[in-house]
């Protein structure tokens, strides 16, 4: 993978932005998210799910909050209606409002020198917000030891200053970054840490009430996590939402495909979410027992162990 030079700017077109604005707009998001949204403040970015009452995601957050009264969630554009319109449901008497802003932003990826040309601390951790002009950029996980951030600009600003990354390989760094963005054909498929969300900053334990969360804090404090996301090296296409089959037995599928993106060297890049004991037994395939074989890599970052 060193090979590849990831390096450069693209424009981030399948993502959108739902705006929340009001004086509740932060005490809103943290009684429905995740993550803890009232103590979120300007220098961070957090990662956070919308789940279902029983537990189960239907979308995915890159959270930043650069006004008090101003909360920024970006996620992918397939989702956002659907996303918007339930979370809207809940707002009753909150002070705060919800509208699809992503016509009013411009969203891009940086990779390598282009975080530092556009005034970006390239040795920040994850998570870190800072406004570079009238700009916010987000230092996102790494991919391969490469640096990244997310460029969120008003429309009609200028673009980031850097040399053209092609779409394909930022989609490819998405995938070896580890972190699932969850996209339609993967909603209400996984509980939050079956995409590893509690070990890279997604899902808080000391918060309050959320949809789900009952569910969530079950699965985490009782020991009962059966599912973990993996990286792995498909030899031909896959797609999220695919079964995933293990040779030993290939009538029932062990797990599925939670993203996926094809990789420069060949074959596809995929992180999938499977039990852990068809991961322990090897023989995985995609699709079917004869599809596409899957060779599981290091993950990027450590898996917190069962509270």
């Amino acid at each position: 993978m060193t090979s590849v030079v990831l390096n450069g700017v693209t424009a981030l077109s399948h993502l959108g932005v739902i705006r929340a604005e009001g004086p509740d707009a932060a005490s809103f998001l943290h009684g429905q998210l995740t993550q803890d949204f009232a103590l979120l403040d300007a220098s961070e970015a957090r990662l956070a799910a919308l789940c279902t009452a029983k537990g189960r995601a239907i979308a995915s957050f890159i959270g930043i909050r650069p006004q008090p009264e101003r909360i920024l969630l970006v996620c992918s554009r397939d989702i956002l209606p659907a996303t918007l319109k339930r979370l809207s449901m809940y707002v009753l008497r909150a002070k705060a409002k919800l509208s699809d802003a992503s016509d009013d932003y411009a969203l891009y990826g940086l990779a390598g020198t282009a975080l530092t040309a556009n005034g970006i601390d390239a040795g920040s951790p994850p998570g870190r917000h800072s406004m570079v002009g009238d700009a916010d950029a987000v230092t996102l996980y790494p991919s391969d030891g490469i640096p990244r951030a997310l460029w969120i600009s008003p429309a009609g600003a200028a673009a980031p200053h850097g040399a053209t990354l092609d779409p394909a390989l930022w989609q490819w760094s998405e995938v070896r970054s580890g972190i699932v963005t969850l996209t339609s054909p993967v909603v209400e498929a996984f509980v939050p840490q079956m995409i590893n969300y509690e070990s890279v900053g997604g899902v808080n334990f000391k918060k309050g009430c959320y949809p789900g969360q009952e569910v969530v804090a079950r699965s985490q404090f009782r020991g009962t996590l059966k599912r973990r996301t993996y990286l792995v090296q498909a030899s031909d296409k896959v797609a999220a939402g695919e079964e995933v089959f293990a040779v030993n037995d290939p009538e029932q599928p062990v797990g599925t495909v939670a993203q996926a993106a094809p990789s420069p060297n060949g074959g596809w890049a995929a992180l999938i979410s499977i039990q852990i004991a068809a991961i322990d037994a090897g023989g995985l395939h995609a699709r079917s027992a004869e599809g596409p074989s899957l060779t599981v890599e290091p993950l990027p970052y450590a898996l917190l162990e069962d509270i």
